[in-house]
């Protein structure tokens, strides 16, 4: 037996009562560490009975969580506090996770163990139950939020949403309104922060920034309106599609509108450097999306191509939605490099978790249908993953779902089992982790403050997040 300080001296003579040897995995554990706990589980590796609780206060407190089970956290469970994890039944998992949201690890767990898929209390195969107990709240350190970056830009966010409230206006109603169900449907408003923040990161204090970030925000939009044609996407940010509701025609033509309010916007500014970096990463964001077009089903797709693909459709306009805000305050080319760097590390750290999220979320948290990668035939890096460590079987299976169009509703559950298999989400979100790792790094040149402790912490949000 492993003894620990969690346990009690009353609790651990219990233990020892039982033969139960007790491990514990690292400090500061994610959400992660939950799935793969569950993984383990599924395979049936010692456990016959999984039960989560928040802290075990006493060695009743312990005998009860193993012996009677309890309610389930999504219910019953508060923000905050550490979530532990015990298996009871032979072989005892205790797990400590600083997440902060304890409903949110219980809802990661559901969606990627089939154990848990059957609900707290019920059988699941293998005589094995699932238990949700919350118990004694512990303080954790809370995970990586946006907040820092909203407070720091909400002044400026209301002076950009002006502008854009302002340019996508016409003379056709059909145009504001289109843009507007897009527009105004939520969305985390990442790009057009960044200009923002960046300009607080280094000292700006003009107000040219505004106009610009709603330049960028135009570039977004548009490119999502022409992708969701692209991709026939039904759902974006958790309602209808643009294209679902007004058509492809118009979702098309009102994305160009958007397009030429960005670069009307980017030619009132007066800077031709303003305008090559903008107009440069609208070019490549094209570029990017005809590559992914071209990889499309290309089964051997490699990393390395993938990478290209995401650098160019998604990290590009990140880059210089950052670097930008350098530009406007005569900074020299040190700090632009360092912005358009941090921009490029966050772009990709963003794009990787999206697509882990794909096959590792639901469409209620998403905003949009969970699969819809699969379904059309993306070469994500999940799926890079799992069938490059995948049997001969298992490659064939990819080979007929990705390049033979086969994506029925099971072909998904047997695809999202193969990357659970092979810890394709995971290891696609460390990927990402170093990403941002290096998004944090490029901004070291600049002073510790608000404003870079806020972007560091968006970097780190990038990854941590659920949708």
């Amino acid at each position: 037996m492993v003894a620990n300080d969690f346990v009690d001296d009353e609790a651990q003579e219990l233990l020892r009562e039982l033969g139960i040897e007790l491990r514990v995995f690292r400090q500061g554990a994610e959400a992660s560490d939950l799935l793969g706990l569950s993984r383990r589980v599924r395979r049936g590796q010692g456990v016959d009975r999984l039960v989560f609780s928040n802290g075990l206060s006493d060695a009743e407190a312990f005998r009860q969580n193993v012996d009677q089970g309890g309610i389930d956290i999504v219910d019953a469970a508060a923000e905050g506090g550490e979530l532990r994890v015990v298996c009871g039944g032979g072989v005892v998992r205790f797990v400590e996770c600083g997440i902060g949201h304890r409903k949110r690890a219980y809802h990661a767990l559901a969606n990627n163990s089939k154990l848990a898929k059957h609900g707290p209390g019920k059988q699941c195969g293998r005589d094995m139950t699932a238990d949700v107990v919350p118990l004694r709240r512990t303080p954790a350190d809370p995970r990586p939020t946006l907040e820092p970056m909203l407070a720091l830009t909400a002044n400026g966010m209301n002076s950009v949403n002006a502008v854009i409230l302002e340019r996508m206006q016409s003379e056709i109603p059909l145009i504001p309104r289109l843009a507007g169900h897009l527009i105004s449907g939520g969305g985390k408003r990442l790009r057009p922060m960044l200009t923002l923040a960046g300009a607080e990161l280094v000292g700006y204090q003009g107000t040219r920034h505004y106009r610009l970030a709603a330049a960028v925000e135009f570039i977004h939009t548009a490119t999502l309106l022409h992708d969701d044609v692209v991709d026939g996407s039904e759902l974006r940010r958790g309602k209808a599609a643009a294209n679902i509701i007004f058509g492809n025609p118009a979702t098309v033509l009102v994305g160009d509108f958007l397009f030429s309010r960005a670069f009307e916007l980017m030619t009132e500014d007066g800077s031709l450097k303003v305008l090559k970096i903008l107009s440069g990463a609208s070019a490549v964001i094209a570029e990017g999306e005809v590559s992914q077009l071209t990889a499309q089903r290309q089964i051997e797709t490699s990393e390395e191509r993938y990478l290209q693909i995401i650098g160019a459709k998604t990290a590009a306009l990140f880059a210089a939605a950052s670097r930008i805000s350098a530009v406007v305050a005569e900074c020299g080319e040190r700090e632009e490099q360092a912005l358009d760097d941090y921009g490029r590390n966050l772009g990709v750290a963003f794009q990787l978790v999206d697509d882990a999220i794909d096959y590792d979320s639901d469409a209620a948290e998403m905003g949009k249908d969970r699969g819809d990668d699969f379904r059309e035939g993306k070469m994500t890096l999940p799926v890079i993953f799992a069938y490059a460590r995948g049997t001969a079987e298992e490659r064939k299976f990819w080979q007929a779902a990705i390049a033979g169009h086969r994506s029925s509703d099971a072909d998904l559950e047997q695809a999202v089992d193969l990357i659970d298999k092979y810890d394709a989400v995971e290891a696609t979100r460390e990927r990402a982790r170093h990403f941002a790792a290096r998004a944090v790094d490029a901004i070291s040149i600049f002073p510790d403050g608000k404003a870079r402790a806020a972007m560091a912490e968006a970097a780190h949000f990038a990854v941590a997040r659920g949708y």
